[in-house]
């Protein structure tokens, strides 16, 4: 027999837990940034792109318009106390400047201007 004697009687010996942190580099933060940050940008892309078609289209296709040609001398004041007496101007004159998506509240004699339905 050897003249070592083995204990088989022997507890497990308990191995200390080695915690290792997570180390990213440069190259692999700016990899995982550009991965997390992705789904938001394609998201605000699609937002931006729906929300043009969206507003090109508006609530108005499909909808048709009485048009109105202007007069020499005829005003944007003028035109909405013609057309709705009882409401006030600014708002008619609002609703057809975006409706016509004028740039301002100027307008020519023979420029021809789509009317809001509720007028």
């Amino acid at each position: 027999m050897s003249t070592f004697a083995y204990n088989t009687a022997a507890r497990p010996v308990a191995l200390p837990v080695v915690r290792t942190r997570l180390h990213l580099t440069r190259r692999g933060r700016a990899v995982f940034t550009t991965l997390a940050a992705l789904p938001i940008v394609v998201g605000a892309f699609v937002f931006a792109l729906n929300g043009g078609i969206a507003a090109a289209g508006g609530e108005q296709a499909g909808q048709s318009f009485a048009y109105v040609t202007v007069e020499s001398g005829q005003s944007l004041w003028q035109l909405a106390e013609t057309l709705a007496p009882t409401a006030d101007p600014r708002d008619v004159i609002a609703d057809i400047v975006s409706l016509n998506q004028l740039a301002g509240t100027d307008i020519e004699p023979g420029q021809r201007l789509a009317i809001p339905a509720q007028y």
